[in-house]
């Protein structure tokens, strides 16, 4: 494959941070009496906007949510973050083959600025990206749309033709399809194979195995 730009989500695909948010956000939502498990938070919220999953939360409990209710889950968000987070196993060594090509690179993610600068900070992954750090909010909508990634094809002047991204996650698989880019989904856990697939991922792979088509 040969491509003049390839496009990384963050959370769960650069860092293994997804299993944190959706742990913390599970027992947030039992907190207050809404019954869900980890595995469905994942389900229904990875790769989308902190601000939707946070409207679908308070339509599920039938009203405003409690007022610290964001703060709390932020809180022990980043707490853990600075604690437990890693970089996902194998990602260096794809960014270093990318660095070593001469592969320009960036990263288009839901998460805010803020949030991704202590993510990419914290596991070192930052320095690989030379300030090219794209976020739902530099655009007016977020993943499924495919404002972010024309956003980020745009700044660096590349056909969405010629662009490739790796996500993990539905809303960002269908982002990309929507933006005419290919899109290689990676999958963690074997459930998360068949519906990015059925999002318009033509493959679904480990790291390593992309490594090998870069």
């Amino acid at each position: 494959m040969n491509y003049e730009l390839v496009i990384f989500d963050c959370d769960g695909v650069l860092v293994d941070s997804e299993s944190i948010v959706c742990r913390v956000i599970a027992e947030e939502m039992q907190a207050i009496g809404l019954e869900t498990t980890v595995e469905e938070v994942d389900r229904r919220f990875t790769g989308r906007t902190a601000e939707d999953c946070l409207l679908e939360i308070e339509k599920e409990f039938g009203g405003p949510l409690p007022a610290n209710y964001f703060d709390n889950c932020e809180r022990r968000i980043r707490e853990l973050f600075h604690r437990d987070l890693e970089p996902v196993a194998g990602i260096q060594e794809l960014l270093e083959h990318l660095t070593e090509t001469a592969t320009p690179v960036c990263v288009a993610s839901s998460g805010s600025h803020e949030k991704m600068r202590l993510t990419l900070g914290k596991t070192n992954l930052l320095p690989y990206f030379n300030g090219h750090v794209f976020s739902a909010e530099d655009v007016g909508r977020g993943k499924p749309w495919p404002d972010l990634f024309l956003f980020a094809a745009k700044k660096f002047h590349v056909e969405p033709s010629r662009c490739l991204v790796i996500e993990d996650s539905v809303p960002g698989v269908k982002a990309a399809v929507a933006a005419g880019m290919k899109v290689i989904g990676y999958a963690a856990d074997q459930y998360r194979v068949k519906p990015l697939e059925n999002a318009g991922a033509k493959v679904v792979l480990d790291l390593s195995s992309i490594s090998a088509l870069l």
